[in-house]
């Protein structure tokens, strides 16, 4: 929505001036009439030319509903609640959404279609439950409830961060350092061998051989990685290549099974917020969907739309599917039959979050090990390459 800057005289004769969001110049005219400016001039503000937008966390989305909710149900119009929280934010993209936001909400647009427009800030799952709360007139309730929806998932999701972090420092600066002593340190030790006119051991001239052919393809490397790494990324944005990527994901030894709770619980937790909410099943399930963040579940899930559009139940999908744990499926056929299906949802999701929690420790505790034995092994192979043929030339002179 653009800016307006204006200049007038006000009903006291005095200059005035000041800046207005509006969709066109005729509501900034109604607004300078009802402040009663006369010869006024109205014109567009420049607009401010920026190189690096700042991004808006989910963090700050969960920041501003749970506000948001508080706003709403102390009583405060949802025109003012707005514009309150997008003053009082300090992003800057976020802060202009809002606005907005507001201004759309203003011209008689509804919340939800308002929100829409902005699907990197408010997503599907988001905008449809505003659309549910302004319905049914809970909207406070609503948003309170995804505000505590987006908490626990950022909670989930910083948990597994968190967790993958060391590892991952770890693993980096070992290769670096690998690479260093293969490329720059394993050379100097072969000009001393050459010197020695002597056999090299098999394991001396391994490290050798690889050495030199890391010194003179260092870049074909580094660009076959960036080249494989771009390809893996394009891989994974077509269909066929995401779902392979995700089977394999799932079959992987230890992160398999914590991906596949954590893939659980979302579902089980969005999916119970939904119904809670009032929305559909079917439509539910087509958000879900849209959301579940895995090729394979997001498959189970619309079959099991399709399955309840003919009549049948949620649960025979999941059973066919094998991706979900029978646990899950039994909670939800007991959901089905007793009529708290979101309840079970909620449930099944509070258990696998700690199941979660239990894995990520679990996957902590396994890699630190490995990673020492890892750096322990390849440091310790390149000493002795390199030391070998001291020792061979030690037993020579013996």
């Amino acid at each position: 929505m653009p800016i307006y800057q204006w200049k007038g005289i006000g009903s006291s004769g005095k200059k005035r001036k000041g800046k207005l969001e509006a969709p066109d110049e005729r509501q900034v005219e109604n607004f300078l009439k009802r402040l009663r400016i006369s010869e006024y001039t109205i014109k567009e503000a420049p607009k401010d030319i920026v190189l690096f937008k700042p991004k808006v966390k989910p963090k700050d989305v969960m920041i501003f509903t749970r506000q948001f909710s508080t706003l709403i149900d102390a009583g405060l119009p949802l025109v003012q609640s707005l514009k309150v929280l997008g003053d009082q934010t300090d992003n800057d993209t976020f802060k202009k959404a809002l606005r907005e936001v507001n201004g759309s909400v203003q011209s008689g647009s509804t919340l939800s279609d308002s929100m829409r427009k902005y699907p990197r800030m408010f997503d599907e799952l988001y905008c449809n439950l505003i659309a549910a709360g302004e319905a049914a007139g809970i909207l406070d309730s609503i948003l309170k409830r995804l505000a505590e929806y987006i908490e626990k998932s950022e909670r989930l999701k910083r948990k597994v961060k968190g967790a993958m972090i060391y590892p991952a420092v770890v693993m980096f600066v070992a290769v670096c350092v690998i690479a260093v002593i293969m490329v720059w340190v394993i050379p100097v030790f072969k000009e001393v061998f050459e010197g020695m006119g002597r056999e090299l051991p098999a394991l001396t001239a391994a490290v050798i051989d690889m050495s030199a052919f890391m010194s003179n393809n260092a870049l074909w490397i580094f660009l076959g990685l960036i080249a494989f790494g771009f390809a893996m990324s394009r891989v994974a944005r077509t269909g066929p290549g995401r779902l392979v990527l995700d089977i394999l994901a799932l079959k992987l030894p230890v992160f398999g099974d914590m991906m596949r709770k954590m893939a659980v619980a979302k579902f089980s937790r969005t999916l119970a917020t939904m119904l809670q909410a009032g929305v559909p099943i079917i439509g539910s399930l087509d958000i879900v969907a849209s959301t579940a963040g895995n090729k394979i579940i997001e498959e189970a899930i619309i079959e099991s739309r399709m399955a309840i559009a003919e009549g049948r139940s949620l649960t025979d999908p999941f059973l066919e599917s094998g991706v979900f744990p029978s646990m899950v499926t039994q909670m939800i056929a007991v959901g089905e039959e007793s009529g708290a299906l979101d309840t079970m949802l909620v449930k099944v999701a509070d258990f696998y979050d700690e199941e979660v929690d239990a894995a990520v420790d679990a996957v902590t505790a396994l890699i630190e090990p490995m990673l020492i034995i890892f750096l322990g092994i390849s440091i310790g192979v390149l000493v002795i390459a390199m030391y070998l043929p001291i020792f061979s030339m030690g037993e020579g002179i013996g």
